[in-house]
């Protein structure tokens, strides 16, 4: 098994699912990966989350330990020894620091990019609120949901279940190569949404293909705890 590369904790994960025509997501896929389907469906999500207390190689970088992060991601599985591994490969993910999204590129060959962020989180008798925002062409776009204060499990099969538990990474290297790494976290526990609110310009950051998503109501909202994960170091598929 492959040495720890990064500790943290991820902590109220405001996810938006979109279901897409495949044909979209197929100029994406890592080398030896194939689309991960759920009920018929080709799901590419809408996240944001904060970092919390990150170490890397068991270091805590200055000014570095706590961060917002948003990404594009969608669900692809890899078969190794006839065993099916489930995990995301990302259109691009979103961190404040410079730092940050060199460190990733140059390791991870990840799609990271450094914009302005925020967040905030805020409880409101017998709800909360999670929100995530990040600044580009002079303007925030942003993600928000409210839910109730009380967290539930998930229930095995759901789609959250789904969106939640793919705990591999894929990352395109080359039309040969896929970088492959392990994220590592118990279950995690929702809450149930009560309303949401989605504000992105998706072709102005994303690009072309995913102009469909723009002002469009997603199939489903989630806002999952989070917990403390351990990222692996990556290797290579080829």
């Amino acid at each position: 098994m492959q040495s720890t590369f990064l500790t943290a904790e991820w902590r109220k994960l405001a996810i938006a699912n979109y279901s897409v025509d495949p044909r979209i997501l197929t100029p994406y896929l890592p080398y030896k990966t194939e689309l991960d389907i759920w009920n018929g469906k080709c799901y590419v999500s809408l996240v944001g989350f904060c970092f919390i207390k990150t170490r890397v190689l068991g270091i805590s970088i200055p000014f570095h330990k706590d961060f917002e992060e948003i990404n594009l991601r969608f669900y692809v599985r890899f078969k190794q020894d006839g065993v099916w591994k489930r995990g995301v490969t990302f259109i691009k993910e979103i961190v404040p620091k410079p730092v940050l999204a060199f460190i990733a590129n140059s390791i991870y060959r990840e799609k990271y990019v450094s914009l302005p962020t925020k967040h905030e989180w805020l409880k409101n008798g017998e709800s909360i609120k999670s929100s995530y925002a990040w600044k580009h062409g002079g303007e925030w776009d942003s993600i928000s949901v409210i839910a109730d204060k009380q967290s539930i499990g998930i229930p095995i099969g759901s789609e959250e279940e789904f969106i939640t538990e793919h705990y591999w990474g894929y990352t395109q290297l080359n039309d040969r190569q896929t970088s492959e790494y392990r994220v590592e976290h118990p279950k995690w526990e929702v809450y149930p949404i009560t309303d949401h609110k989605i504000r992105v310009r998706f072709p102005e950051l994303y690009g072309s293909s995913f102009a469909s998503l723009q002002d469009r109501i997603p199939d489903s909202v989630m806002l999952a705890e989070g917990s403390a994960i351990s990222v692996r170091k990556a290797k290579r598929i080829q």
